[in-house]
């Protein structure tokens, strides 16, 4: 009975600490997606640009941490292979930590001219790499030491960080913003969101001190000889070796997140972008900083709902009638938005954070069983971040896009083709519930 609470009771820990470590990595790479749409354009680039144009030009910075989280996933990947999950955990939330402390420092384009985008870009690539990372160490640590039978519901800790994430992100501007006036604010008020991710570095700290890595990772140590590094078994390049294993089955697995990243990413930052920005709306920033924020709050239950019930019922059956909802969903969203009514505008974000919840929720226990022990890292990250950069990266900027050249109607239909795309590739994948890792 003892080992039974003490394994409960160290589940927990694991489980608190990944939610923890994501939701503070999460927040500082929404934190920037809030600013790209609020501030960025007025604080990083020549004023005199058309503020539509400002707008895709920051949007399309936002992109440049898409870009870096393959590369993130690749190095990532193979270390957390080789080393273990914590390790490279640890770093990934280090180089996240102060990536975003830095970008909290950064001179404006008054003072320092064309460097200061160029420093914003670099600063956004080092949190590129750092997410491309820390998804697939925090996701396993929980995965690969949960339960086989409660892999799904201990999964969505890891998960729940993304919408725990941008809580924070909101919090923090509207908490921000509505102690000082907008002149204040602008000029060096939304710094302070930035640099209070320093304390992200502590959490890593504690991971490195407190936690073991998993057991399934140390069990293929032993079964390696007791090192990462020798035996005939230890693939040079997981990441290599995990391509040559698994090419359709990387490639359908980013297939499978389109859905999720468009949409997203769509919900979180563009839509505050078209509130503030469109003449039907016009609601304040804070309006719709909180409408993101309590739609976020209401997504984390409803990933822990969906999750265990992809424990009982199968990972594909609830990610495909996420993937659905989410595509129909996509045209009652913007003529909710388009009433100007803050309930409303609330109804409309959060039926879409929670069908989002469907697929999201039970990815990481799915994309953990989908590949063997020795290339898992590798590839479950690869999958993630492919999926990643294909449909989150330009999001926000092909839905500015396409709403400013053909109407808001063309980013409803924007969001129904990543739904059928994922569909598609989820119909390739086979069912993994239970399978012993």
């Amino acid at each position: 009975m003892g080992d039974v609470v003490s394994e409960r009771r160290n589940m927990r820990k694991v489980a608190l600490t990944s939610l923890a470590g994501t939701s503070i990595e999460w927040y500082d790479f929404f934190l920037y997606g809030t600013a790209a749409a609020v501030v960025f354009p007025k604080a990083f680039f020549p004023q005199d640009l058309p503020p539509m144009v400002l707008l895709i030009i920051s949007f399309s910075t936002f992109a440049v941490g898409f870009i870096a989280r393959p590369v993130g996933g690749l190095i990532f990947g193979h270390f957390g292979d080789r080393v273990g999950r914590k390790k490279t955990l640890v770093v990934a939330l280090m180089m996240m930590g102060s990536a975003t402390t830095l970008i909290g420092l950064l001179p404006t384009y008054g003072t320092v001219g064309v460097a200061a985008p160029l420093l914003l870009v670099l600063l956004r690539f080092i949190q590129g790499l750092a997410i491309g990372g820390q998804w697939g160490g925090a996701m396993l640590l929980v995965t690969e030491s949960a339960p086989a039978d409660k892999r799904g519901w201990y999964g969505a800790y890891a998960q729940a960080g993304a919408p725990v994430g941008v809580i924070l992100a909101n919090l923090a501007f509207i908490g921000v913003s509505m102690n000082m006036s907008d002149e204040a604010f602008m000029s060096w008020g939304w710094r302070l969101p930035f640099i209070a991710s320093i304390v992200l570095i502590g959490i890593s700290l504690f991971v490195q001190l407190k936690l073991e890595d998993t057991d399934a990772f140390k069990a293929l140590q032993a079964a390696q000889g007791d090192s990462p590094n020798t035996g005939a078994d230890v693939p040079r390049s997981p990441v290599i070796e995990a391509l040559r294993r698994y090419p359709r089955r990387i490639l359908l697995a980013a297939g499978a997140f389109l859905s999720v990243q468009v949409t997203f990413y769509i919900l979180i930052a563009f839509t505050v972008a078209y509130g503030l920005n469109s003449p039907t709306v016009e609601l304040s920033r804070d309006a719709m900083l909180t409408a993101v924020l309590i739609a976020a709050g209401i997504m984390v239950p409803a990933q822990f709902w969906f999750s265990g019930l992809s424990d009982r019922h199968g990972r594909k059956k609830i990610y495909r009638w996420g993937a659905i909802l989410t595509g129909l969903w996509g045209f009652a969203l913007f003529p909710l938005i388009d009433t100007g009514s803050l309930p409303l505008i609330i109804v409309a974000i959060t039926l879409g954070l929670a069908f989002l919840g469907m697929q999201y929720g039970p990815q990481a226990a799915y994309f953990t069983e989908l590949f063997s022990t020795e290339v898992r890292y590798s590839g479950a990250s690869l999958g993630y971040q492919i999926g990643a950069i294909i449909g989150g990266a330009l999001a926000p900027t092909i839905a500015v896009l396409l709403w400013n050249e053909l109407g808001i109607f063309f980013v409803s239909l924007y969001i129904l083709l990543a739904a059928v795309l994922t569909l598609w590739s989820l119909s390739l994948l086979e069912e993994t519930g239970g399978r012993a890792l």
